[in-house]
């Protein structure tokens, strides 16, 4: 534990990247699974990630994310994007998974299959988009956790315009909305925010014990 609060003190949200040391495949990998075993509600994983490596969509990307130089020069862009209007379908998908993966009739688990429709498919739209963003950062965390332990930099971003980024994507015709990207790759020995102390508030200031 000792060694994961070091990596945590370790990271920090990376302004400028080494665009010449590039992420091995196998750590790849690693991140991919970690993002893929993230917690989620029901554990429905209402989104889809997206790996961008094409050069000319990086740089059409980093137009839509306000000129940040993270989107062109990190080894990695990976956006995160909710699956618009989920609902039954999504819901039937998980519970014919569940099946499959647990070895267990289809039938024994249609009660709960039933309850996640009842909880979820009668909210109006806009709440479930809601929903289905917010889960996005869970799976956003287990990435950055993980990165920290692999000595990857890793850059959080909400400063992007979700519209020209499903545009450049083509994220409308599958049905998603880009909520967060996330850059990864190595920290440029230029960057100074890497030498800055970490600022956050106290225990006393943070916590409340009941």
């Amino acid at each position: 534990m000792s060694t994961f609060l070091e990596n945590q003190n370790w990271r920090y949200a990376t302004k400028k990247f080494d665009a010449s040391k590039k992420i091995t495949a196998e750590d790849l990998s690693t991140l991919k699974e970690a993002i893929r075993l993230s917690a989620s509600s029901y554990g429905l994983q209402p989104y889809k990630i997206i790996i961008v490596e094409n050069e000319a969509l990086r740089a059409q990307l980093q137009g839509a994310a306000y000129g940040q130089s993270q989107i062109v020069d990190a080894s990695h862009v990976i956006v995160f994007a909710n699956e618009m209007n989920f609902g039954e379908e999504g819901i039937v998908n998980f519970g014919k998974n569940m099946s499959e993966t647990r070895g267990i009739p289809l039938e024994s688990i249609q009660g709960y299959v039933e309850y996640m429709k009842s909880n979820i498919t009668g909210l109006p739209e806009e709440t479930r988009n809601i929903w289905s963003s917010k889960q996005t950062y869970l799976a956003l965390g287990n990435l950055l956790n993980v990165a920290a332990e692999l000595k990857i930099d890793a850059t959080p971003m909400e400063g992007f315009v979700p519209a020209q980024v499903n545009e450049i994507l083509g994220l409308d015709k599958l049905g998603l909305n880009a909520t967060l990207i996330a850059t990864l790759g190595y920290r440029h020995d230029e960057d100074l925010t890497q030498h800055y102390k970490k600022v956050r508030k106290s225990n006393e200031d943070l916590f409340i014990t009941l």
